[in-house]
């Protein structure tokens, strides 16, 4: 019997070819009916052979097919329930790919991360990591899918107003139908309890939208005031004092308020920096102040294109440059949130507004945003005229 099915199909048309050459002769031919009779039952039991190989074949492959079903249903049910028991870990657990972005995240992970675990996966783990922790991550993340050796450390999680210390356990997995090793990652309480990390600085009613706009209107009724005070009786041609506004909105509502000017008419890309306000005596005033503003990513891009930017969530710590040790600036600050405003006076724009706030307090939002372009606008409308050439 053939082996292959390539060999049942040419004999099985070589069996029609002989059959039909037998029709033509018993037809040309019917005094030799004996002769094509006996050729014929040959012809039949060889077309018995084949159909009996052909049922056993049949039979062999829907078997084979039935196992296969049994055994991809079965397979379905195994991962059905790894994932149920994934979901519902009493742990936080995350799945990142070998680049560190999220392939999958249980009930109780995506609720550690404040969002769900549609909107989680794709983004980089590294992101909800405070900035001053990202590195460690990064460079662990890399050992571990290079290695393959497990390794645990000390991190801290910051996301949307609050910051928390937390033990990270990365183990690699080899998975077969994937082509780059998988990165387990077990979120667990510090293994050191002495350093609880800084404690939120919002208020739990700072999310009452009511308190929010009370707060907004607050600040630009005080920020008002201010530039009212420079331009009217006695303060008439007396420039805006830049410091008190850098250190009312410091003080009010971001932790480090940054503006930078241009005085060259004829370079509106040539800007110092001018103001650096933070809170009372932080270390890291005089590394802000340094800084270039033109070197980083903001304030420049807000200075050239005139376009506010917001990060509510900082992806990218490099963006306001970083410190003579390479570090970035905002990872210093422990900066969670930032947006950056141009000041735009009667003649275009005459500086850029940066605002920052930590990880641990509630970050910036759209509304915020509105807030400060004004506030940038009527500094930009006070700022004295450019000099002249």
């Amino acid at each position: 019997m053939p082996e292959n099915l390539a060999a049942l199909r040419r004999q099985i048309a070589e069996l029609s070819e002989r059959v039909a050459a037998l029709r033509s002769t018993h037809a040309m031919y019917p005094d030799d009916a004996a002769g094509t009779a006996e050729a014929a039952l040959a012809e039949l039991g060889f077309a018995e052979e084949l159909l009996g190989d052909c049922g056993r074949r049949l039979a062999a492959d829907n078997d084979a097919d039935a196992h296969r079903r049994s055994t991809s249903s079965a397979g379905d049910d195994e991962r059905s329930i790894l994932r149920a028991v994934f979901t519902q870990l009493s742990v936080p657990v995350v799945l990142l790919d070998h680049e560190g972005y999220i392939r999958r995240i249980n009930a109780i992970g995506a609720d550690r991360l404040g969002s769900a675990s549609g909107y989680l996966t794709g983004k980089p783990f590294a992101n909800f990591v405070d900035l001053r922790r990202r590195a460690a991550m990064r460079s662990w993340l890399a050992a571990v899918a290079r290695s393959g050796e497990p390794a645990s450390f000390e991190s801290r999680l910051a996301q949307r107003g609050w910051a928390e210390d937390v033990h990270l356990t990365l183990t690699r997995l080899d998975v077969l139908t994937e082509a780059t090793p998988l990165v387990l990652v077990v979120v667990s309480p510090p293994l050191d309890g002495e350093d609880p990390g800084p404690a939120p600085l919002e208020a739990e009613v700072e999310d009452q939208v009511v308190v929010l706009a009370a707060r907004r209107l607050d600040v630009l009724t005080r920020m008002t005031r201010l530039l009212l005070r420079s331009a009217g009786p006695g303060g008439a041609g007396r420039p805006l004092a830049l410091d008190d506004a850098g250190a009312l909105l410091a003080d009010s509502y971001a932790d480090w308020v940054v503006i930078d000017v241009c005085d060259s008419p004829d370079d509106p890309d040539a800007a110092r920096r001018a103001v650096v306000a933070g809170p009372p005596g932080d270390e890291q005033h005089g590394l802000v102040a340094a800084a270039d503003p033109l070197a980083s990513a903001l304030p420049r891009e807000v200075l050239v294109s005139g376009k506010s930017v917001l990060h509510q969530q900082i992806e990218d710590e490099g963006v306001l440059g970083s410190a003579g040790s390479g570090v970035p600036v905002l990872s210093v600050l422990g900066a969670g949130s930032l947006m950056c405003v141009p000041l735009r006076g009667s003649r275009g724009v005459r500086g850029a507004l940066t605002l920052i706030r930590r990880s641990n307090r509630g970050s910036f939002r759209l509304a915020d945003l509105g807030l400060i372009e004004e506030i940038g606008e009527h500094i930009g409308l006070a700022l004295p005229p450019r000099p002249t050439a």
